[in-house]
């Protein structure tokens, strides 16, 4: 995250970092931080893979208990319960599920930066692979000095490439930013 909180898609809101802080906390004073992790990272998946689960959380138009009923059920069906569960409930009730993208993000920063890690954003065209990804990280510690936690989304704007931000640095090495800069030179030349 950079130096004015924000990240790959967007400001990360002092709203979505209060719940997250509050989530961690509460995740290890429980002793149910491995839970927990993989509950938000099921949750994320959930929301990147279903438009319609992601406009049940974004959209103003439903109730607080119809968003809370909906999301219930779908939580219960992934088999995520405990303080996940009960955390969505929570934002649910406070009308505050349009933040939760920007929570589970903010989640992980904290997580990294708990565990003693870099937390790095990384925007790829494609999925990366398991090697490929253990490789990044590989690159990324002996740049940093640190473990990197890697919290990767996919964009197939960039149409290949990638974009990794570690604070407030970033490197860009996506065709599309490269495409644009090529566009830009031939302009300044005709």
């Amino acid at each position: 995250m950079a130096q004015d909180g924000s990240t790959a898609s967007g400001p990360v809101s002092g709203v979505a970092e209060r719940y997250a802080s509050a989530l961690l906390d509460l995740a290890v004073s429980e002793k149910k931080l491995p839970a927990v992790e993989k509950d938000m990272n099921r949750l994320d998946e959930m929301l990147k893979g279903s438009e319609d689960l992601m406009r049940l959380v974004r959209s103003p138009v439903f109730s607080a208990d119809q968003q809370n009923a909906a999301l219930g059920k779908v939580l219960s069906k992934a088999k995520i319960s405990g303080l996940v569960a009960n955390f969505t409930q929570v934002v649910a009730n406070n009308r505050r599920l349009f933040a939760v993208p920007d929570m589970i993000r903010s989640f992980r920063m904290k997580l990294a930066e708990h565990r003693g890690e870099v937390a790095a954003e990384v925007t790829v065209a494609h999925a990366l692979t398991a090697v490929q990804n253990k490789e990044l990280a590989a690159v990324l510690k002996g740049i940093v000095g640190k473990d990197v936690a890697l919290d990767v989304t996919e964009d197939q704007s960039l149409l290949g490439g990638m974009i990794v931000k570690i604070g407030s640095r970033q490197i860009d090495t996506s065709l599309k930013t490269k495409l644009s800069s090529l566009k830009l030179a031939l302009k300044e030349v005709g």
